[in-house]
């Protein structure tokens, strides 16, 4: 029995779903609503798909989230030694993870802790790339091996500590001109926190791309 056409005379025909289908509703669902509002079966209505098929794309809730974090960090390309210095190249590196914290917020605690549930080895290849290439570019411009992954791990911690800090400086109220009641710091009790309420000005002004150069500066002056 031939099958109902639509309204444009196509034939009525739901395309195949595929993995990046499923992962990229699932970080749309997470960078809408939070890690905690993702669930097989909510994306599975998301998708119009019956929630035990997508089992086929990631196993477990675990296997999804570690495979968002892979989607999203494929976006971060690690240029190659011969486009500037090892310096340059860890600075662009840097600027680019900011960049992908912004836009996906949300998911930078998965990109924080994701790692501490998964064994080295057994994490998504994806996730290993970003430290794959920093290796290869430290190890390239004179670092011993151990001192590259030395030095990757101060990089990336300060990175990471770096984007968890910078989305803390939200403002409550954008449209208010106070200071302390921008930030919303008039709710803790002044007695209490006098040096945190003192600094109102100090934080309304908080710039996240010169601290991450500031930082940079020290990191980077450090390895050197």
């Amino acid at each position: 029995m031939a099958r109902t056409p639509d309204v444009d005379g196509s034939r009525v025909r739901r395309s195949g779903l595929t993995r990046q289908d499923v992962l990229v509703a699932a970080l749309r669902m997470i960078d809408a609503d939070g890690v905690e509002a993702l669930s097989m079966r909510r994306l599975g209505r998301a998708l119009d798909r019956d929630p035990m098929r997508l089992y086929r794309f990631a196993a477990s809730r675990d296997e999804l989230l570690d495979a968002v974090v892979e989607l999203v960090l494929s976006e971060l390309e690690v240029s190659s030694p011969t486009a500037g210095d090892w310096e340059d190249v860890l600075r662009r590196t840097a600027r680019r993870f900011r960049g992908l914290a912004l836009a996906h917020p949300k998911v930078v605690p998965l990109l924080v802790t994701r790692p501490l549930a998964t064994p080295l080895a057994l994490r998504p290849l994806g996730t290993l790339r970003p430290l794959e290439a920093v290796l290869d570019l430290l190890v390239g411009a004179g670092f011993t091996a151990r001192d590259a992954l030395h030095a990757y791990r101060l990089y990336i911690g300060f990175l990471q500590g770096h984007v968890l800090n910078e989305l803390q400086e939200r403002v409550l109220d954008p449209d208010e001109t106070d200071d302390l009641l921008r930030l919303g710091l008039h709710h803790p009790p002044a007695r209490e926190f006098p040096r945190l309420r003192s600094l109102a000005t100090e934080l309304a002004a908080y710039d996240g791309a010169q601290e991450l150069e500031e930082g940079l500066d020290v990191v980077l002056g450090g390895l050197r």
